[in-house]
């Protein structure tokens, strides 16, 4: 089989990160070969970005640095995994700067596509999970947690990302599939393994 790129997305506290590593654990269990990323900290380059939105960058800034780590990601991890026939899980990748800096900062949603297809080199997710769930409930989720420069927005700016994440849906709705991850976690976690299993019988 050719390497494939399920992306895991979602508003803050949505529980996408816990729900990659229980499904490649599932994955790897039937036999497939599983790599786990995730942006913008997947390489160390990304990892130096990160630090540098601690500086309040201007919206159009923070597009730029997410697409410097996204394009040395993809050419670091994400490709050359691909090309070995990997099944790649990525916790975040190219829809969260559309929903996070395009539908939450303001910035030209279709602008942050088109960096985004030079950034990545047109390596695209063949499958998202979309974990939907109410902002304020992701925050009561994080309660006691250190929160980076993002979780710190105000539920505004969290409520315009979970609109642009429902737009990104409704715009691909064969790519992106929702999880209802208000649920809880085992339902999640067997909604998120059907939907993997229907995609990879058909890849």
């Amino acid at each position: 089989m050719n390497g494939v790129l399920i992306t895991f997305e979602g508003v803050e506290g949505s529980g996408k990160t816990t729900q990659m590593r229980r499904l490649a654990r599932w994955l790897r269990a039937k036999g497939h070969r599983v790599e786990c990323t995730r942006e913008p900290d997947g390489t160390r380059l990304g990892l130096a970005v990160r630090g540098l939105f601690e500086l309040r960058p201007e919206p159009l800034v923070e597009v730029f640095l997410f697409m410097a780590a996204r394009h040395q990601h993809v050419a670091e991890k994400v490709r050359p995994w691909l090309e070995r026939g990997r099944v790649v899980l990525s916790d975040r990748y190219a829809d969260a700067t559309v929903a996070y800096q395009g539908y939450g900062r303001g910035i030209d949603p279709n602008l942050v596509r088109e960096l985004n297809v030079r950034a990545t080199g047109g390596v695209l997710p063949d499958l998202t999970l979309l974990f939907d769930v109410d902002p304020a409930e992701g925050f009561r989720r994080m309660r006691g947690r250190r929160r980076d420069r993002f979780e710190r927005e105000p539920l505004a700016f969290h409520r315009r990302v979970r609109r642009g994440y429902l737009e990104i849906l409704r715009a691909e709705p064969k790519r992106v599939r929702l999880v209802r991850a208000g649920e809880a976690p085992d339902v999640v976690a067997a909604a998120v393994r059907a939907s993997v299993e229907e995609f990879l019988r058909g890849a």
